[in-house]
């Protein structure tokens, strides 16, 4: 078997000219005790700047055929949550199919990219948190973390396996279904454990893809308050129409503490609609207006605006704060250079972030977003070429 690893000061400068600024039950208790162990931070060379927080996963990657799609009922472009149907499908794979092994995870990929970005200029400033197996998986998912540059804050499951993901590839396009496993064992109180909080009270920005959502919603929260009490950054990701659909409690609940929000166009239709965002003919509303809206919802630190990032494939990206509304455009890629689109969206905000770790301004945070992007979709699955050639 053949594993591809992945070689994968929170900014307060000006935006748009404006200073920006189900789970296992907790209790309040729980989180205040967690919190007094943390501090607002301050961000050194060499120190942890960058936290993601997510399900690392075992991409296992096939081109398939529609009846492979059809049997399971899922949809390209789409991503879900294994149920007891899909769970023959990981066997038919890699009975059936030439796989790839590669390592993965939405927020796992999206640090490994930042860190990626920033290898020459800020190494080691990434961190990365979420639950592995003890097993042969699991290890490889360390070994693709470390070798990225990327700080390992694991917690290990002794009695659940490490979480997989089938990629199902056709025409370039994909559908992914994600077996948790141990991914969704994740506990709050390993945020007590010192590694993690030593990296906590470095760290200024922190990330997460809203699948963390689906068994830890306690640790997104915790993080979340740490974020706007200490003036720093928390980045969330809707990552897919179903979380929006089906998550809704669990994304309010956070929501009043992020500081950007990124999606694409399919996610930004359904929050238009969970949230009755719609025109007159009762429809969700554009991609740039549930952004709009989106950045006027209430935040719990005032001292700086909201910024949504909503991607909207090959044709443009939309960034709104405040009644200030950009789009930037996508440079065409010819069709014969997409190999698979698996990871673009994750790519695009490990690009924004490593700019927005340097303080950069918000269209060169775009930029290298597209930049990354375009990069992963010439290759397969959510892997980089050695070294990073943005300028």
């Amino acid at each position: 078997m053949k594993i591809f690893l992945h070689n994968l000061e929170a900014t307060h400068r000006s935006l748009f000219h404006l200073t920006t600024n189900q789970s296992t039950p907790t209790t309040n208790k729980q989180q205040q005790t967690i919190m007094a162990t943390f501090t607002s931070g301050e961000t050194k060379s060499n120190q942890i700047t960058l936290i993601g927080l997510g399900n690392p996963l075992l991409d296992i990657s096939a081109n398939v055929g529609q009846d492979v799609f059809d049997k399971y009922g899922v949809l390209p472009g789409n991503a879900i949550l294994a149920e007891d149907k899909h769970q023959p499908l990981y066997k038919e794979l890699v009975d059936g199919y030439p796989v790839e092994y590669i390592a993965g995870g939405a927020t796992q990929n999206s640090i490994r990219v930042a860190q990626w970005m920033l290898q020459d200029t800020h190494p080691g400033i990434s961190a990365y948190a979420g639950c592995i197996g003890k097993d042969e998986f699991g290890a490889a998912l360390q070994d693709a973390a470390s070798g990225a540059g990327v700080k390992c804050l694991y917690q290990v499951s002794e009695d659940k396996p490490t979480g997989t993901c089938a990629v199902l590839i056709q025409d370039a396009e994909r559908s992914l279904v994600a077996n948790l496993a141990a991914a969704e064992q994740f506990k709050l109180a390993h945020w007590s454990e010192p590694a993690q909080q030593a990296a906590i009270n470095s760290a200024s920005i922190f990330y997460m893809a809203s699948f963390f959502l689906t068994h830890s919603t306690d640790s997104a929260e915790l993080i979340g308050k740490h974020c706007s009490e200490n003036g720093k950054i928390f980045c969330v990701n809707l990552a897919a129409p179903f979380l929006v659909d089906f998550f809704g409690t669990q994304l309010d609940t956070i929501m009043p503490h992020v500081d950007f929000l990124f999606g694409n166009e399919t996610e930004a239709a359904s929050l238009a609609k969970a949230k009755g965002w719609v025109n007159a003919a009762g429809e969700p509303v554009s991609t740039a207006e549930c952004a709009r809206l989106a950045a006027r919802a209430p935040k719990a630190n005032g001292s700086r605006p909201r910024v949504v990032v909503f991607t909207q494939g090959s044709e443009s990206t939309c960034v709104a704060c405040c009644e200030n509304l950009v789009v930037y455009p996508v440079e065409a890629l010819a069709r014969e250079l997409l190999i698979d689109t698996n990871g673009a969206g994750d790519a695009f905000v490990g690009g924004f972030l490593s700019q927005l770790v340097q303080g950069k301004e918000l269209s060169e945070c775009v930029r290298a977003g597209h930049f990354s992007a375009r990069i992963i979709i010439q290759r397969s699955g959510c892997t980089m070429p050695a070294k990073s050639d943005f300028k």
